[in-house]
């Protein structure tokens, strides 16, 4: 049953992949910024301020829509974690040993 759980687990939760956040953070940055300038020129043009926030929200809700779900160029270098089955490095703590 792990067997098929695991790649629908996988698609929904995503892996930790840190070259994933970084790409997500370069793109929610740029966009927030970008669609932040675009929003502030119509709104200069147009002399109105709902436009401006508008727009402005439109922009927000696209950057959340690239940003937030787990899309698979997110996961393309997920991190190999140790198995916990497996036996891992033992530590001594307390006079206990613990793996």
């Amino acid at each position: 049953m792990d067997d098929i759980l695991e790649p629908l687990r996988n698609a929904f939760e995503g892996q930790i992949d840190f070259h994933g956040q970084r790409l997500a953070e370069i793109l929610s940055t740029v966009l927030l910024v970008l669609f932040g300038a675009i929003s502030f020129v119509v709104g200069y043009i147009y002399k109105d301020i709902h436009l401006t926030l508008w727009v402005g929200l439109g922009g927000t809700l696209f950057t959340g829509l690239v940003v937030v779900p787990a899309w698979p160029w997110f996961n393309m270098n997920p991190e190999k974690w140790l198995n916990s089955a497996g036996k891992g490095p033992e530590v001594l703590v307390d006079g206990v040993k613990v793996h």
